[in-house]
């Protein structure tokens, strides 16, 4: 546990176990915390860094505006202070575009890119939703963004189940470092703004991309229209999965990010 200080603002990280590192990156409002179900499994194999974006959890607040590209070069400046001159690289939701940019900025040092539930591109569509949301989460009280966060994130299958429901509720309200609707406005407006698409066709490294058949905050749409667009790209669409599958389905999501990563390691032996 440690934080990195760039330009005056502090970005906290973690590193977990030993072997190739694996630098993991999570999307609009998530700190590592969000990476509990991940890390047994990613740091038995792997050098795992993870940290919290700006404006998210133990990382300093923004004062202004900032955009996916400057976030990038938050990852690429801890990639840095750590000595990574190559990394496997994943990244969940905003965190996909984030990673999007770090393998356009530095595109030798990335060994394997995995992108989850993200997307090549906002647009006015996005520009709207990130007004309208930003609006209405401004306006609510901590406990119902929470609320309308897990319905966004997990699937109909698991709201079946009570406790499982009551569990996620109670962790997310506990989270000591809760982030400030300000924070959540910034970094959606930046995701808004996000586009790479006509420069991911420039990308070479090994790409994997996983979507979740019934996300309905990210369509499986967009991961398709996402591999179309970088080379050689391997999708893969967990059914019935939602948005949030990194937790509803982790075991078969960590086993997708480490075996594609497995692959390509042999495979440059």
């Amino acid at each position: 546990m440690a934080t990195l200080q760039i330009d005056g603002r502090a970005l906290y990280y973690e590193v977990h176990g030993e072997g190739e590192p694996l630098l993991c990156v999570h999307g609009l409002t998530v700190d590592t915390l969000g990476w509990a179900l991940q890390l047994p499994s990613f740091s038995e194999r792997h050098r795992t860094v993870i940290f919290d974006n700006r404006d998210a959890g133990q990382s300093s607040a923004g004062t202004a505006g900032y955009s996916v590209a400057d976030m990038a070069q938050d990852a690429l400046a801890l990639a840095d202070e750590l000595g990574l001159a190559s990394f496997h690289l994943l990244g969940i939701s905003m965190g996909g575009a984030i990673a999007q940019e770090v393998a356009l900025a530095a595109p030798n040092r990335v060994r394997t890119l995995t992108l989850a539930v993200t997307f090549p591109r906002g647009g006015a569509w996005a520009h709207s939703l990130s007004k309208v949301w930003s609006a209405r989460v401004r306006e609510m009280p901590r406990e119902r963004h929470v609320d309308e966060l897990l319905l966004l994130n997990l699937s109909e299958e698991f709201f079946e189940n009570e406790a499982a429901v009551r569990f996620a509720r109670d962790l997310s309200l506990q989270n000591p470092h809760p982030q400030d609707p300000e924070g959540f406005a910034r970094q959606l407006e930046a995701s808004s703004h996000h586009d790479a698409s006509d420069r991911l066709p420039t990308l070479s490294m090994p790409t994997h991309v996983i979507g979740g058949q019934r996300d309905i905050l990210v369509p499986v749409w967009k991961s398709e229209e996402l591999a179309a667009l970088i080379p050689d790209a391997r999708l893969t669409v967990l059914e019935r999965a939602p948005h949030g599958l990194s937790m509803e389905r982790a075991e078969e999501f960590n086993r997708l990010v480490l075996d594609f990563i497995a692959k390509h390691d042999r495979a440059a032996v």
